[in-house]
């Protein structure tokens, strides 16, 4: 049977900083705070919406980041299509796969409507079997309980599932879902950070995967 690909979305499969920083800084800005450059926002990437707020304004009291959260989400809501790129490679990479019968899934860590969204007008073309984005009350990643969903949903084991991801994250996911994982280097956390989280697999351009599959 052949592995069940998990992958992660931002920083893997798509380059949505651009958009992120913009609707971040515009949501900053309109509350009297300062912008943050699209480096620093790159390492405040990850780790749901809410930490995203919270890094980008560490003193914000309870209503100014409830302020800041809710700008943000109306914001990149209408704007996130101006500002995502799908990484070069990605789209040959996934109709391959689906093509060669592997099942593919989504398991990211922003909001999970959004998600589907994302994922659906992005890649019409793909047949994910799930996709799976944060919700309320399921803890999300590293917690491996949106990964184990994947596979009782779709009748297979962790041990035939391999998560795909840019980040530490992902790579604590797998181990805390008992999966494997390839960590690939074009993303939001390089290869030396993805090294010292342990990455025994690591990948530099989306055709690349097959061969670390085999």
């Amino acid at each position: 049977m052949k592995p069940c690909l998990i992958f992660d979305l931002d920083g893997t499969l798509i380059n949505s900083l651009p958009g992120i920083a913009a609707s971040l800084n515009r949501a900053l800005t309109n509350h009297d705070l300062s912008a943050h450059s699209d480096a620093a926002i790159r390492s405040f990437i990850g780790d749901g919406v809410h930490t995203l707020i919270r890094r980008a304004a560490p003193s914000a009291e309870p209503s100014l980041f409830e302020a800041l959260l809710a700008s943000f989400k109306k914001d990149y809501a209408l704007t996130w299509n101006a500002g995502t790129l799908v990484y070069s490679g990605i789209p040959a990479l996934l109709a391959t796969l689906q093509e060669d019968g592997f099942k593919l899934a989504v398991l990211s860590n922003k909001p999970h409507d959004f998600t589907v969204e994302m994922v659906s007008a992005i890649f019409p073309g793909v047949t994910f079997a799930m996709v799976l984005g944060q919700r309320d009350g399921v803890p999300h990643k590293p917690d491996p309980a949106g990964a184990i969903q994947i596979t009782t949903t779709l009748g297979t084991t962790p041990e035939n599932c391999t998560v795909i991801g840019d980040s530490t994250m992902d790579l604590e996911t797998a181990a805390n879902a008992g999966m494997k994982s390839i960590g690939v280097s074009w993303g939001y956390h390089y290869r030396p950070r993805l090294l010292a989280a342990g990455a025994s697999c690591i990948i530099d351009q989306p055709s690349d995967l097959p061969a670390a599959l085999d």
